[in-house]
């Protein structure tokens, strides 16, 4: 987010603190894919995801992953064993995911997208020893020590694999994810964020700004983003379905708005620039579409274009350093556009140079604690250091600067 004097609502326990908690210590302690598993035994038969002509149930996704988490069982891959993603935005992206969570190993995407250079970077940094992958992708992977696990290759082990749940136990504690900043502003940086985060994560945003059974969500980010994630897992938290954009889908603005249309689209989580590439489209929108848009600042113009376009349109901020979204805001024609409340069990904080509370209407760096804060940066202690500080209000909590100025109304 471009470092410009934003506005944070004046709401929560005091001036200087806000935070609203939605989920339960138990609720916490388990897995996302535990959360999954509880909609495979509510609607097996319900479609999960959909991709161009192919689709699969809940009982079908959660049998491809558990197949494909033994397997990785059986490659070695125990608690915070790091797994990388090297797919297109496919079904097997999704299968890769949810494996890797239930197989008890961290998620590490590594977008084909990206130059062989930033992939060897990730690859090294991480010291990653097993890659998932397609013959097709061959021609993107840098050279590597890792062992390159190709889908189409294991096909039969895959098939001989128990269909069952792995009998593991969830550490909320070991890292469900590894994700690479972008580099815009030095050398990618690993954010590891841990399994109790991503639980609590998606608890909040499965109540708030809420998604049901009968949502259906078009998935549009590259992997390579964090919010993906959201996109990946979110609707099948809630027990939603699912439907895949490809990657050339998901850039052109004709092709997305057919599929909005063709599978009567209830929620769609994009940038700024998709949403205005729609618009300028001659996009009209959906009454019954909910907009999620974030990663960018959203300014008023194009939230007011956007209120007309759909039923809710909900403004995101956050940090990867925090877990995706950090606070959400729902919008309304007239209403001034602001950071909004924070997610479930996140305060924030707005201090001054001196690390001393602002007074309202004043400016000062925002800063954010939480159960959504990361673990910090893999290999980097002392910028960890640097960015995860104590709390001046209360010194054996750890928070994240955000380096983002912000304004207390």
């Amino acid at each position: 987010m471009a470092k410009e004097a934003v506005v944070v609502p004046q709401i929560g326990v005091n001036k200087q603190e806000a935070a609203l908690c939605v989920a339960n210590s138990d609720s916490l302690r388990r897995g996302p894919h535990q959360l999954i598993e509880d909609q495979v035994e509510h609607s097996p038969d319900a479609a999960a995801l959909i991709l161009g002509i192919e689709s699969l149930s809940y009982r079908e996704l959660n049998s491809r992953s558990n197949r494909l988490a033994h397997f990785l069982r059986q490659e070695g891959v125990g608690p915070e064993t790091l797994v990388g993603v090297c797919l297109d935005r496919s079904m097997d992206s999704v299968v890769s995911l949810l494996a890797i969570l239930k197989a008890n190993g961290t998620y590490l995407p590594l977008d084909p997208k990206f130059p062989k250079d930033r992939l060897a970077f990730m690859l090294n940094d991480s010291a990653v020893r097993l890659i998932i992958s397609h013959s097709s992708m061959q021609r993107v992977l840098p050279e590597t020590t890792a062992r390159v696990i190709l889908l189409d290759c294991v096909e039969e082990g895959l098939a001989e694999a128990p269909e069952t749940n792995p009998a593991l136990t969830n550490n909320p504690e070991h890292l469900a994810y590894l994700i690479y900043t972008s580099g815009s502003t030095g050398q990618p940086k690993g954010v590891m964020i841990q399994r109790l985060a991503l639980t609590n994560f998606l608890i909040s945003m499965a109540k708030t700004p809420g998604v049901m059974e009968s949502d259906t969500l078009l998935a549009v980010t590259t992997t390579s983003f964090d919010i993906s994630i959201l996109e990946f897992l979110l609707p099948l938290v809630a027990g939603a379905k699912i439907v895949i954009a490809t990657a050339e889908q998901a850039s052109d603005a004709h092709e997305l708005e057919h599929l909005l249309q063709e599978h009567a689209i209830t929620v769609m989580q994009a940038t700024p620039a998709t949403w205005r590439m729609l618009l300028d489209s001659g996009w009209k929108g959906s009454p019954e579409l909910r907009i999620m848009c974030g990663g960018e600042a959203l300014t008023s113009e194009l939230a007011n274009q956007l209120l007309h376009c759909c039923r809710e349109l909900w403004n995101m901020y956050g940090p990867t350093e925090t877990t995706i979204w950090s606070s959400i805001q729902k919008l309304a024609p007239g209403h001034p556009v602001h950071l909004g409340d924070p997610v479930g069990n996140t305060k924030f904080y707005v201090f001054d140079e001196a690390m001393q509370p602002v007074q309202p209407g004043e400016i000062g760096e925002l800063f954010i604690g939480g159960e959504g804060l990361a673990k910090g940066y893999l290999n980097r202690p002392e910028l960890t250091q640097e960015r995860f500080v104590p709390n001046p209000l209360r010194p054996e909590e750890v928070i994240y600067r955000t380096g983002d100025l912000v304004r207390y109304v």
